[in-house]
């Protein structure tokens, strides 16, 4: 009988490949499983506490604030200031920087998050999520400063994500492989259960709204219509599936092998999604499985981001399916 594989234990065998680590990168992560357990509790128990629908508040973004949104953020702000790693965050529910709260000790990292993706679907017992990114800082004392929030994804030492549905599931990279660790409630621990995810060959699942195809900039269609038409073998059996909430899909197609895309529309070019806490972790994820993001042209890593709530749009799975989408739709 092979021995469990804890969160815990996978991240100090990480660390035992850079002789140069402090433990604070490993103590980070460990405080980013304890507020999944937190989240993931009060996910599984939303019907039966007041803990859904709408906390009467309007966020940053224009949207609707529900009341796991609240306490998702609230518990990450929470475990990450206590690790006492951290030099400041970013959150989607808040309009600015997050600083640490006086007489906190300053870390080396800073940490964007969405604390709760796809929060709108909550009331329906759909699957939601945590993502989040993690940068070293680049300056080395004083304030923080746009060079340590600003940075491009091909700067982020670790990325992951925490999927709420039939059971809690912690996928993350620090650079070395792709693992999922699924929460197991006797042991009170993630356990690795899948390890080194590598994106299947095969196009399983295109996901996609196509209620706002009308708006699609130019040749989007194209690449939806050559799919459809079954031409090329490698989309003989795929099948057009979208859940609405992107930490769900991005996971499904990691896991069956698919191609998500939220274009931007005429109207609003830059799209929905948020470059920092949405995007880049996930293409950070995505690329080391062995696939590729791009916002329609530019590889999703190299962008320098400008804004804290910058929107963009995101094409993102297997590396054949990004160039095959980039020639049908005249971008190539």
């Amino acid at each position: 009988m092979e021995p469990v594989r804890t969160i815990h234990r996978h991240i100090h065998e990480q660390a035992q490949l850079h002789p140069e680590a402090r433990g604070s990168f490993s103590r980070l992560l460990g405080q980013i499983c304890l507020a999944a357990k937190v989240i993931g509790h009060h996910v599984n128990r939303a019907g039966l506490v007041d803990v859904i629908g709408g906390a009467g508040l309007v966020n940053i973004q224009g949207e609707v604030v529900q009341k796991l949104d609240l306490l998702a953020n609230a518990t990450m702000k929470d475990a990450l200031f206590q690790s006492g790693t951290v030099a400041a965050l970013v959150s989607e529910e808040e309009e600015a920087v997050i600083h640490l709260p006086e007489g906190m000790d300053q870390g080396d990292y800073i940490v964007h998050f969405d604390p709760l993706d796809g929060s709108s679907n909550i009331d329906a017992n759909v699957s939601i999520g945590t993502i989040f990114a993690i940068y070293r800082r680049k300056t080395k004392s004083g304030p923080i400063t746009d060079e340590d929030i600003f940075q491009k994804g091909t700067e982020i030492v670790g990325a992951g994500y925490i999927v709420y549905g039939s059971s809690t599931m912690m996928v993350y990279t620090s650079g070395n492989g792709v693992h999922g660790f699924t929460y197991d409630p006797s042991y009170g621990e993630f356990l690795l259960s899948h390890e080194n995810i590598r994106l299947p060959e095969r196009c399983k699942v295109l996901s996609v709204n196509e209620a706002y195809s009308s708006r699609w900039p130019e040749g989007i269609m194209d690449y939806v219509e050559f799919v459809k038409q079954r031409k090329d073998p490698r989309y003989e059996k795929t099948t057009f599936r979208y859940i609405g909430s992107l930490v769900s899909d991005v996971h499904r197609n990691l896991l069956y092998g698919g191609f998500f895309m939220y274009p931007g529309t005429i109207e609003k070019p830059e799209g929905k999604l948020r470059l920092l806490y949405e995007a880049l972790p996930l293409s950070f994820v995505v690329e080391q499985a062995g696939g590729s993001a791009i916002n329609g042209h530019e590889r999703i890593l190299d962008m320098t981001p400008n804004d804290l709530h910058q929107r963009v749009p995101l094409y993102i799975g297997n590396r054949d399916d990004v160039q095959i989408f980039l020639k049908e739709s005249g971008r190539a």
